[in-house]
């Protein structure tokens, strides 16, 4: 029977607080497989990793998360850093652990491909997983998953992107005792126990549509029916395309993005606008948005809304969906949230705190808070967005 702990701390010194985080998550653990740590960007993690390893060798994968992370005791943060991390136990549960930094040469899906390998073996193992875990850093994740899924086929994921306080490139992904800033990490999942997860934004959609007439390098979204993307998302939101030039664009879409729609229909992928390019001598009409994650021309895309209400309630609901799916009892939920949602919410993120926890019982959590976020829903194919929910439930059995 699998079971979870999550520890937390907020120590001064990194060292200290990868000592207490450790000594209580592994607390009373006598089948301890794994090891999920997010630590803030301010953090000597390599430091925190040491103090962990005082107490247990077990496997560790993780990555920085922006602001903070919650769990059952609250939203952990402070001006020194933080940690959170929930540790798994299962006398039958196999886990396999693997990173690779990004390569020079830029073959992201070569990359992906070696790290799915180097996971199944370090699992000892010679088949695919029944789920898996993946961090990477905000850029080639589309790439590394193809790559992952080239060598183990479409198994069901879960996941987010590393991510520091301010959109700078001070995130760090954490496998085992490397730390690296630009890359991969996954944990596969070898077992029978019953794994789900919900994947979703949950906004609401506008009558705002529109055909991807012109994308360039996959993320930059050059012209919407044949208008500059930046001013057509302007005419949507009722705004002046000079009003989302640069980082303006980046918080302004938190309660307005984009999405697309997989072929089914049953899963509405977000696409953060996240920069408004000015190019100078170019005019409004040949302004382009960059987004978080890829688009490709010749597709619809939606506009879409949410308020800070629905901001606030949408976790607690989107893990009352995870529970509904689960036939066994829960024993753990990682609850994998998006960075800039929270960042809209900081004065409120206490709201999202209670609800999660009254829905989750006593049922162990940790929710980090990360630059995109990775799932499938119900038929879909694995896909990467961004302000997205990836919440997922491990049973017991």
């Amino acid at each position: 029977m699998l079971k979870s702990r999550v520890g937390q701390s907020i120590k001064e010194d990194s060292y200290d607080m990868g000592v207490e985080v450790a000594t209580e998550a592994t607390k009373n653990m006598n089948h301890l497989k794994l090891n999920i740590l997010y630590t803030s960007c301010k953090n000597d993690i390599k430091k925190t990793i040491r103090g962990i390893r005082t107490i247990t060798e077990t496997p560790i994968i993780g990555c920085t998360s922006s602001g903070g992370v919650i769990t059952p005791e609250g939203y952990i943060t402070s001006e020194n850093g933080f940690a959170g991390m929930m540790s798994l136990d299962d006398e039958y549960l196999n886990i396999g652990v693997a990173c690779k930094e990004a390569s020079s040469r830029g073959d992201a899906r070569a990359i992906g491909r070696k790290v799915a390998i180097e996971a199944v073996s370090n699992a000892k193992s010679t088949r695919a997983p029944a789920y898996f875990y993946m961090i990477a850093s905000p850029k080639d994740e589309e790439a590394y998953l193809m790559g992952i899924q080239d060598v183990i086929g479409r198994v069901p994921m879960f996941g987010g992107s590393c991510a520091d306080d301010t959109v700078t490139g001070d995130w760090k992904i954490i496998c085992n005792d490397k730390v690296i800033d630009d890359g991969v990490a996954v944990a596969f999942f070898y077992t029978d126990n019953e794994i789900v997860t919900s994947f979703t934004g949950a906004y609401k959609e506008t009558k705002n549509i529109g055909l991807i007439t012109e994308v360039k390098n996959n993320r930059e979204l050059v012209s919407i029916d044949g208008i500059s993307a930046l001013k057509k998302y302007a005419q949507w939101c009722d705004v002046t395309p000079g009003s989302l030039k640069g980082e303006n664009l980046l918080k302004e879409s938190v309660k307005r993005p984009l999405g697309i729609k997989d072929p089914l229909g049953n899963l509405t992928v977000i696409r953060h606008p996240m920069f408004g390019n000015d190019n100078g001598t170019r005019t409004v009409e040949d302004d382009t948005i960059m987004l978080g994650n890829n688009v490709v021309e010749n597709t619809a895309i939606i506009q879409l809304q949410a308020s800070t209400n629905n901001l606030i309630d949408a976790p607690a609901e989107v893990l009352k969906d995870v529970k509904k799916q689960l036939y066994t009892d829960a024993a753990a939920y990682i609850l994998i949230h998006d960075g800039a949602r929270r960042m809209i919410l900081e004065d409120k993120i206490d709201e999202v705190y209670k609800q999660v926890l009254k829905e989750a019982k006593d049922v162990p959590f940790i929710m980090p808070f990360t630059f995109g976020e990775y799932g499938y829903d119900e038929h879909s194919s694995n896909i990467c967005g961004g302000l997205m929910l990836s919440f997922t439930a491990i049973g017991k059995d």
